[in-house]
């Protein structure tokens, strides 16, 4: 989308955020959740974790074929819940049906598949689910079963209360979202009618080391994820003939020229909300750098003193950066041959190939190739800020904590939603979760989520359904 239009989508968001914000007292009324909902969404959570669903692996369709039980079991006719190979893995797609054909659907997406976890390396086994000092703890606890329980929970009451949606509701679960990413690439092609999609597997809100909430992200846009290979091939030869070519010397100079270089800054409406949202509570230093940059985007101390913070370096430019490399084949002999991977975070809107090229002349070695790897991902912009979907989460957000502030944002990592996006249809990252930055341990060791978000998240998916599904 270019910038034009995004502000102008920007300012009608924000109009309808003001009304929202206008009608506070209203939404003051904290959320409160049935007892027995909350055990159930807790059981699916840690049943769901017990599953190891690791790509390679075998446990995505067991897993897929237990939340349709659970969705049948409240009211969903089996045959609106199917289960389907793919890509190596598994999709589940559930759809509930409207009451007006002529409707867009409205699609939730979300992922059954999570990294792997060494049981050695955990204080826990990391596939036994365990509830301990307010927090379940697990693999997938977080990232992102919580998610695709709390949505499969609320989906059936709506279901077993005999709620009807104007339009389609569909659910649909992928099973590579950690690995090779084909399996939302399927399901993508196939409901890209729809109206909009809502991805558990981004936004979520932040809470404070005091226990309080600090803003709510709505996530509308995502860094395309890109891997290249770069490559130096040399002939050869016996280690005690050294001379001034070598493809390791060759390569670490590549290497230490694409570290030196730094791509240019860039700024979205999405980004610079975020920042603002930051600064508000961000001390110190950062704090500071964070209010220069936002009056000026171009002030070089900011840059320099946000481009050294792991928090918002991300959220600035398109990175890349040396993750994996391999060469030689014996120890007395010259290496014939050396690859490394570069891994790249690229802004919204920019071509990966711009960025192969950029590299290419930050190298500045016509002798090394560098080549784009099958990693899955695709180009993909942002998505617009409907004034619909920020008013319905908005007033979602601000039942569980009146006032608090609902912020736009860009993800430095790659979901599903790219799919979509590329495709034209606006994707939400909306997660029911609030938690501390010291509690994530996505993809780590000890992964573990809070329980007492459950209650807040469920009520938070069945107000944005009811109002984006009328």
């Amino acid at each position: 989308m270019d910038s034009p239009t995004l502000t102008k989508s920007l300012l009608a968001a924000c109009a309808a955020l003001s009304a929202i914000l206008a009608a506070a007292p209203a939404l003051a009324q904290a959320p409160k959740v049935d007892p027995a909902l909350h055990d159930q969404a807790l059981e699916l959570l840690k049943k769901g974790v017990s599953f190891h669903t690791v790509i390679p692996g075998d446990q995505v369709k067991p897993y897929a074929e237990y939340l349709k039980g659970v969705l049948v079991a409240h009211g969903y006719k089996p045959d609106e819940v199917r289960i389907e190979a793919a890509a190596g893995s598994s999709i589940l797609i559930a759809r509930y049906p409207g009451t007006d054909p002529s409707k867009k659907p409205i699609v939730v997406i979300d992922h059954m598949d999570v990294v792997e976890a060494k049981p050695a390396d955990w204080t826990r086994d990391p596939f036994t689910p365990v509830v301990e000092n307010g927090y379940v703890f697990g693999r997938g606890a977080i990232d992102d079963k919580f998610d695709v329980s709390m949505v499969v929970t609320v989906l059936g009451k709506l279901r077993q209360s005999g709620w009807k949606p104007g339009r389609d509701v569909i659910l649909a679960l992928s099973g590579d979202e950690e690995t090779a990413q084909q399996t939302a690439r399927k399901f993508a092609a196939e409901l890209q009618g729809a109206e909009l999609v809502l991805n558990g597997d981004a936004g979520g809100g932040l809470v404070g080391e005091d226990g309080k909430p600090v803003y709510y992200g709505l996530q509308a846009a995502e860094k395309t994820y890109a891997d290249f290979q770069i490559t130096v091939t040399n002939p050869g030869g016996h280690s005690s003939r050294p001379g001034k070519v070598n493809a390791i010397n060759e390569m670490g100079q590549d290497l230490a020229r694409i570290a030196a270089y730094r791509f240019p800054v860039m700024h979205s409406d999405i980004t610079l909300a975020g920042f603002k949202a930051a600064a508000a509570q961000t001390p110190g230093a950062v704090g500071e750098a964070l209010r220069h940059y936002i009056a000026n985007p171009n002030d070089q101390a900011a840059l320099d003193v946000l481009s050294a913070d792991p928090d918002f370096v991300g959220q600035l430019r398109t990175t890349c950066v040396a993750t994996m490399i391999e060469g030689g084949h014996a120890t007395n002999a010259l290496p014939q041959k050396v690859t490394a991977n570069v891994n790249c975070r690229i802004f919204p809107g920019t071509p990966s190939e711009q960025v192969r090229q950029a590299l290419i002349r930050a190298m500045d070695d016509p002798t090394a190739t560098i080549t784009r790897a099958a990693d899955g991902a695709i180009d993909a912009g942002a998505s617009p800020l409907r004034p619909d979907v920020l008013a319905a989460v908005t007033k979602a957000v601000q039942a569980r904590y009146p006032g608090l502030a609902v912020v736009p944002e860009m993800s430095a990592g790659a979901t599903d939603s790219m799919f979509f996006r590329a495709l034209g249809v606006p994707a939400y990252g909306v997660s029911g979760a609030f938690m501390k930055a010291s509690d994530d341990f996505a993809h780590g060791l000890n992964e573990r989520v809070p329980v007492d978000t459950i209650d807040g998240a469920l009520f938070q998916w069945e107000s944005i359904l009811r109002d984006l599904a009328k």
